[in-house]
């Protein structure tokens, strides 16, 4: 990197996600941040940018071949960020090794199973309706704790096969996971600890108690005859069908994590929108958008990851004049780019779910695309109507919720609680 370029420090509590996107964006479509432990890296904000770099082949998540900081050493357990780049799943892969990692779960995920899962959504969120109807009047209610938070991560804990005994503990898994609030190196070297050990839990719960869920099917990926070859043979023959066992944890970790967080913030930021925005739900309740439009427009306004770590430059990339040198980390910065004034007017920062471009990045792009996607969207356009046709005069209880995640963080983007009246 060049060290004549200053770096903007990222808040690592995350208490003002956009104003900061707009800080980075104005700086360039490419830009020096610096992150946790003073690692500097090249944050992209413009989208078209950003997508290109997305499908790059110069252009890698995989820190054991490209990062030279975490190949010699310098990275390692004790880095706030470490369990961002160092799991072995289809997130932190690269090439063929990425596509060898993704079809052990895609099929999880495919369209038929997607829309399988419809009316198990909607029971889960008639069921969790019913429970806020017990609300005393007047009562003041969390929305993102009653309503946001559980919905999403009992669809994921159904899918993967999670016990009742794991729910608590996987979920301070991924709350952990998405704290990027200072941290000394021992407490984050044991938070690595503690998320491989609960989940390595899930796996023996599985091993004895083998049902029809992800888990249990990656479990019979990982057991067979191959499963004591070592990963290097298993990446030198892509023929190999089996999973190592850190494969196997690692990925089990990924879904839990990238299944849920998305749709919380999802949830959280369309209610706090419409409740803070009532000409939007007029619009919605008229007709002049319906709740797929409501989704589109909050992903874009909102981008419920706001920054997603890390990607490598696996040679020199000259961004005309400006150079990512080779072995350069890259950040890329979906809050930033999905208000880009280029692509969406000089209204960007403006929440309205009739305008006719609400593209955006909160999925990603590529190969790497989220394979969730569907899923989030169908949980959100059945979840989203049902609450506010339950509770068609809830209003929000506070004028300002705290806007940081359940957890401090510069890549979760939601709030500490959304309290509203439901009546």
């Amino acid at each position: 990197m060049d060290a004549h370029f200053s770096s903007i420090v990222l808040d690592p509590n995350g208490t003002d996600i956009q104003g900061e996107a707009a800080r980075i964006r104005d700086r360039g479509p490419a830009t020096l941040i610096e992150l946790p432990g003073r690692i500097r890296a090249w944050a992209i904000t413009d989208p078209e940018l950003l997508k290109e770099l997305l499908v790059d082949p110069r252009v890698s998540k995989d820190p054991r071949q490209h990062w030279p900081a975490f190949i010699n050493g310098a990275i390692d357990p004790t880095w706030p960020l470490y369990m961002w780049v160092a799991p072995n799943n289809m997130f932190t892969a690269y090439g063929s090794a990425h596509r060898r990692l993704r079809k052990f779960i895609s099929p999880a995920f495919s369209a038929r199973r997607t829309n399988a899962m419809r009316e198990w959504i909607a029971a889960i969120t008639d069921e969790l309706l019913t429970n806020l109807s017990n609300t005393s009047p007047g009562e003041t209610v969390d929305l993102r704790e009653g309503f946001a938070y559980p919905l999403p991560i009992r669809v994921i804990s159904e899918l993967m096969g999670v016990p009742h005994h794991l729910h608590t503990p996987l979920r301070r898994c991924v709350d952990e996971l998405f704290d990027t609030s200072p941290q000394t190196p021992e407490q984050s070297a044991a938070k690595g600890t503690r998320i491989h050990s609960v989940f390595a839990d899930l796996v023996a719960y599985r091993r004895a108690h083998p049902g029809d869920d992800m888990t249990s099917l990656l479990i019979n990926q990982c057991d067979g005859e191959n499963s004591q070859r070592s990963q290097e043979e298993l990446i030198e023959d892509m023929k190999a069908e089996q999973l190592t066992e850190q494969e196997l944890i690692d990925t089990l970790l990924l879904v839990l994590s990238a299944g849920h967080e998305t749709t919380v913030n999802l949830f959280d930021h369309a209610i706090f929108a419409l409740l803070t925005h009532l000409d939007q739900y007029t619009a919605l309740r008229t007709g002049h958008a319906d709740w797929a439009d409501v989704v589109e427009e909050t992903l874009r306004f909102e981008a419920p990851i706001a920054h997603l770590p890390l990607r490598y430059a696996v040679d020199d990339i000259d961004l005309n004049g400006i150079i990512i040198a080779r072995g350069d980390p890259i950040l890329a910065s979906y809050a930033a780019a999905n208000r880009d004034p280029k692509t969406h007017g000089p209204d960007a920062d403006l929440f309205d779910i009739t305008r006719t471009d609400k593209t955006h990045l909160s999925f990603g792009h590529g190969a790497h695309h989220c394979l969730g996607a569907s899923l989030a969207r169908l949980e959100a356009t059945i979840a989203l109507p049902a609450l506010f046709d339950r509770f068609p005069n809830l209003r929000l209880a506070t004028d300002n919720p705290t806007h940081r995640g359940t957890v401090k963080s510069f890549i979760s983007n939601g709030h500490a609680g959304l309290p509203v009246h439901l009546t």
